[in-house]
């Protein structure tokens, strides 16, 4: 009987030109569907509840899947997550949904979280996994700047070229920053965002905790809806796919 089966993962996107399928490069989504491939011995395509760039890493990414009845779904994760360990990618839940559910087109939110390590020296634990920024950064004006980033814009200045979107306006329902030791955390929720959106807006609370911006500069910037006067994206590697919510 066709089953209908959601999965979370995390994953080290370093190593990988991003989730989506490519056939020429390394993909999460590539990776996970061999993985099926060799437990189910049939070819399974996931879907997931969208994209995340090369070297964007993941906490909580949804994806589904259809197949027959999993009849042993712990037995099923475990030898899933066997095939995928030396991939850096990890499958922490598996669970039967309806056959309707689609992780992409479901989702409610979407939430991610963007780190800076704010010091002078180099980054070992956290190396590929944060943005090391040596210049120290003013938190306080940091602070306020994000703020503008909530509620409903045209963000059409923050996002790539290529970005596909039919429509640049979004809802940022939330939009915060925190400072735990040299460590500070942005976290962003929104239903969708643009492509490069949240490292574009990182690239520019960075520039404010710099003082190479005013936050007026900020405001001028979504006024203005113009990409090139936007700051340059924050890199790949602090940022995190934190949590899908359905």
């Amino acid at each position: 009987m066709r089953s209908n089966y959601q999965i979370i993962i995390e994953y080290d996107g370093t190593d990988y030109n991003g989730w989506q399928y490519q056939k020429n490069g390394s993909s999460i989504q590539n990776e996970i569907e061999k993985a099926l491939k060799k437990v189910l011995k049939k070819k399974i395509r996931i879907i997931g509840s969208g994209r995340t760039d090369a070297g964007v890493h993941a906490v909580g990414q949804s994806a589904n899947f259809y197949c027959d009845k999993i009849e042993n779904m712990k037995k099923f994760l475990n030898s899933l997550n066997f095939f995928l360990i030396k991939k850096n990618i990890s499958i922490s839940s598996l669970k039967k949904k309806k056959l309707n559910f689609h992780s992409r087109f479901d989702a409610k939110k979407r939430t991610y979280k963007y780190t800076i390590v704010n010091r002078r020296n180099l980054l070992v634990l956290d190396k590929n996994r944060a943005w090391l920024v040596k210049k120290k950064l003013n938190i306080h004006n940091m602070k306020k700047a994000i703020k503008l980033f909530a509620g409903t814009h045209n963000f059409n200045a923050f996002r790539s070229s290529s970005c596909g979107a039919k429509s640049p306006v979004r809802t940022i329902e939330k939009s915060s920053l925190t400072k735990k030791g040299d460590k500070i955390i942005m976290i962003f929720s929104s239903k969708s965002f643009l492509q490069h959106q949240v490292r574009s807006m990182v690239g520019c609370l960075k520039v404010i905790g710099e003082g190479k911006w005013h936050i007026n500069n900020l405001k001028i910037l979504l006024k203005s809806r113009k990409r090139s006067h936007c700051a340059p994206p924050a890199p790949p590697s602090g940022l995190y796919l934190y949590k899908v919510t359905y």
